[in-house]
């Protein structure tokens, strides 16, 4: 099979919001007017973003949810993407699987395939998503403001406690691992919430590389310090640990470098002023996620982490880095 029959036969659809789509040099997008064109790549490749032996079907959910996970941290809804995609070989099923896991995502939220390019080589993906947010609405990591609460939704470190399972670094029950193990290779990007959180949200950006880092990347934009409160963040994951039965395999050491470390959640971590905790329990009730406030904004530059009891917390706590 040859590049354009692999992509006439697995990535060719009927376009609706596009004015034109894959076949031409270029795929046409009309903005509707007020508004601005929201524009993210991410890339996954094999051996540092997932397993060789891992389900297609969720490696195209991903490919797709990661970038739509940037799209919601900024608050702007899905338009379109493109899909750049290098094979070893043609596999007939595993494209097939690929294919549908990625359309399915797209689908669900009206975001339609374009264009992107595809080549022999290595397995790697990278997609670039196209979104539309009203102009001056965009949700920024540079907005956060003194006395601002801070929020995630979710619950940061499931998908941690996953990927070290698969690893072999932690011991997980085999029914606890088949629970937790969407989050870490289909997650939920949290559009619905972005989208609500528009006018409420101070700043925002969503968990890819842990919690803590990613909060650092807003403070560091908006020019603000922080203090976060790890218990209710530990908590968090473990109740979610207990609900999978497996509280009892984890210290709380562990589950708090899960939960304020671990990466590849694709929650969102947010800010708002106090005047609005309303605002933002109603967006997330309106879009069935939950947020959890864990700490506020401070002028101090700086991000301290305590305990329930507002003691310093002594663990260090390295998010994920690239070329680490």
């Amino acid at each position: 099979m040859g590049e354009f029959d692999l992509i006439a036969r697995y990535f060719t659809r009927p376009v609706r919001r596009a004015t034109l789509g894959v076949g031409d040099d270029c795929a046409l997008l009309s903005v509707t007017p007020g508004m601005q064109l929201a524009v993210s790549s991410d890339m996954l490749v094999e051996g540092r973003h997932f397993f060789a032996d891992v389900d297609p079907a969720h490696l195209g959910h991903k490919a797709l949810a990661v970038n739509l996970s940037d799209l919601a941290a900024c608050g702007a809804r899905p338009l379109a993407f493109t899909l750049a995609l290098a094979l070893p070989r043609v596999d007939a099923p595993w494209l097939q699987a690929f294919a549908d896991g990625l359309l399915r995502l797209a689908d669900a939220h009206q975001c339609e395939l374009v264009g992107g390019d595809t080549t022999q080589g290595p397995l790697n993906l990278c997609v670039t998503v196209f979104g539309e947010v009203p102009t001056g609405q965009a949700l920024l990591r540079s907005g956060a403001r003194v006395g601002d609460d801070i929020y995630v939704s979710g619950t940061p470190g499931e998908a941690r406690l996953a990927l070290d399972a698969l690893r072999g670094r932690l011991a997980l029950p085999p029914a606890a691992l088949q629970q937790l193990r969407p989050r870490l290779e289909q997650p939920t990007p949290r559009v619905a919430l972005g989208l609500a959180l528009r006018g409420v949200a101070s700043s925002a950006i969503d968990v890819s590389d842990g919690l803590l880092g990613d909060l650092g990347h807003i403070l560091k934009a908006s020019g603000v310090g922080a203090c976060v409160d790890a218990t209710v963040a530990t908590n968090l994951l473990a109740a979610s640990a207990q609900q999978a039965g497996a509280a009892a395999d984890f210290d709380a050491q562990t589950l708090m470098q899960c939960a304020l470390a671990g990466g590849d959640d694709y929650e969102l971590v947010f800010t708002a002023p106090p005047a609005q905790q309303a605002a933002v329990q109603a967006a997330a009730q309106a879009s069935g996620t939950r947020a959890t406030r864990i700490g506020r904004v401070e002028a101090a530059p700086g991000l301290r982490v305590v305990d329930g009891q507002g003691q310093p917390v002594a663990q260090h706590f390295a998010s994920f880095d690239h070329f680490a």
